[in-house]
């Protein structure tokens, strides 16, 4: 089936969810507000119980002689917890344990991209499946939502940490009070754009990584391969890159949140 379609058809094949309309309650292509994208959902869910389940597998079974997995879950640990120490200059067992689960699950992901192209969509074909796309990281709405969580932990660290110094901070910082409309609509568009450079940066990034994949498989076979390997290669360094950044913003805007100015 796929291989029958035009290279526009193709394109167009591979950047459509496969979408769940909750007011119809009915499988389709379209959008809007009451559509699910379950592709974009499933996976992301179904990703998260096999790590954090993982994980949770391994903690209940340290030994003083770590094992391999033991010893690379030990190594990122306290790498996140370094990270966030160097922020925070204090232990903050929330915060490592959150940016801890955003790197591995932002990183597990996007790694999906690295999968050939059309071997989920083939055999989700098999059993009926139209339309299915795999990197729940290339839909913004995935994006977002994990950026939104983050956005509200930052209010919530703002108004327990600052309380009514945080009323203070927005209206004098940083022009001063008699500036104090200035400063306010400053710190509201300051504090908007957080999520939005989270959420779009990860999803440019791993749009384009993947649109550049579907136009390297419209290519003749013979050619694929070269550019296809390269870019794969390449794409490992974005994948992982991508996933440290989200983490180490977030650490930084939550470390902002701790801080009075």
């Amino acid at each position: 089936m796929l291989l029958a379609l035009t290279a526009e058809k193709y394109i167009e094949h591979h950047l459509t969810h496969l979408a769940f309309n909750l007011k119809t309650m009915s499988f389709g292509e379209g959008g809007g507000f009451w559509t699910l994208h379950v592709d974009t959902l499933g996976i992301s869910i179904v990703l998260g119980i096999i790590l954090f389940g993982g994980l949770r597998f391994i903690a209940t079974r340290m030994k003083e002689v770590p094992n391999y997995w033991q010893s690379a879950a030990e190594l990122l640990i306290e790498f996140v917890g370094n990270t966030v120490y160097e922020i925070f200059h204090k232990k903050n067992q929330f915060v490592s344990s959150l940016a801890l689960t955003i790197f591995l699950w932002v990183f597990a992901m996007n790694a999906l991209d690295l999968l050939p192209l059309d071997l989920v969509p083939r055999v989700l074909g098999m059993l009926g499946v139209t339309h299915f796309k795999v990197v729940p990281t290339t839909d913004p709405n995935a994006t977002f939502g994990i950026s939104f969580a983050v956005f509200l932990l930052i209010i919530f660290f703002n108004i327990k940490i600052k309380r009514t110094h945080l009323i203070k901070e927005m209206l004098s910082f940083p022009f001063g009070i008699y500036f104090f409309p200035v400063n306010l609509i400053f710190r509201l568009i300051e504090e908007c754009v957080k999520p939005l450079t989270l959420s779009l940066r990860l999803f440019g990034n791993m749009f384009a990584g993947e649109l550049i994949f579907i136009l390297i498989a419209i290519m003749p076979w013979w050619v694929q391969w070269p550019p296809g390997a390269i870019w794969a290669i390449f794409h490992i360094f974005v994948i992982t890159l991508q996933a440290f950044l989200f983490m180490m913003l977030t650490i930084i805007y939550l470390g902002m949140a701790h801080e009075n100015h």
